[in-house]
């Protein structure tokens, strides 16, 4: 099964497993679980003209579906 088959099969609802929010962590703000980085900061940078593979290859320790998420939350 290649990888794009794979993340069509990620509903909405698995998507949004991968975002959380703890009011110790930027303020609660929501962020991408396991991780400081705010689905504000993503949105902010795909509204600025980066790509996913941009913000994939900047924050390798993300993966698509962390960005399909922030734009599922957004």
């Amino acid at each position: 099964m290649s990888k794009s088959t794979e993340e069509k099969r990620i509903r909405q609802v698995d998507l949004l497993k991968r975002i959380t929010a703890n009011p110790h962590i930027l303020g609660g703000k929501p962020v991408i679980r396991g991780t400081r980085i705010s689905v504000e900061f993503i949105l902010e940078l795909l509204a600025s003209g980066a790509t996913e593979s941009d913000i994939l290859e900047d924050y390798p320790h993300l993966k698509p579906s962390d960005i399909k998420a922030c734009l599922t939350k957004g």
